[in-house]
């Protein structure tokens, strides 16, 4: 039986976590952290990198930490490539725009962006729509608040055009 820690995380007994290593699951080849319950975990990197799952590790769970201060770590640790890691996505989103009307809309939003640090964020979702369109994956037209905004529109996260229907951005990152 999986239990969850207060950051929603599956905690692992030492038990199951020899269950999932010796089952040879997918999961095994990418990358992963597993939170473990109280034991010594270095037995079972160990055990994960002779297996040639290098990038797999079994961690204690912290609870020391508040939620606020893990969804920060969190958001620091977007996996991507580098091409993406390293993309001035203000100048790209900013190179999207059309008119000066656009340039004051998106310049306002990425200033909104930027002061709560999501900018690894708007790089991430670049990737993942990328993805999307070059496997043929179908997404929704948008979503709840996040249709208010017009950089989300610009990188195709949604298809509801936020300046159209003078949507106001501060519904979406308040």
């Amino acid at each position: 039986m999986t239990i969850q820690n207060k950051f929603g995380e599956p905690v692992f007994s030492q038990q199951d976590l020899v269950d999932l290593v010796m089952s040879d699951v997918p999961v095994l080849q990418s990358k992963y952290e597993f939170v473990v319950q109280d034991f010594d975990v270095s037995e079972i990197n160990q055990r994960l990198e002779e297996l040639g799952s290098p990038t797999v590790l079994a961690r204690p769970q912290d609870l020391s930490m508040t939620v606020d201060e893990f969804d920060h770590r969190n958001q620091q640790q977007w996996y991507m490539p580098k091409e993406y890691r390293d993309l001035d996505i203000a100048a790209y989103v900013l190179s999207l725009c059309r008119s000066q009307e656009q340039l004051q809309r998106v310049g306002q939003e990425l200033l909104l962006f930027q002061e709560r640090e999501l900018f690894d964020l708007l790089k991430y979702l670049k990737y993942l729509v990328d993805v999307m369109q070059e496997n043929r994956i179908v997404w929704g037209v948008g979503r709840g608040s996040s249709v208010a905004s017009y950089v989300l529109f610009l990188l195709g996260v949604h298809r509801v055009d936020s300046m159209f229907y003078d949507l106001d951005p501060k519904e979406f990152l308040r």
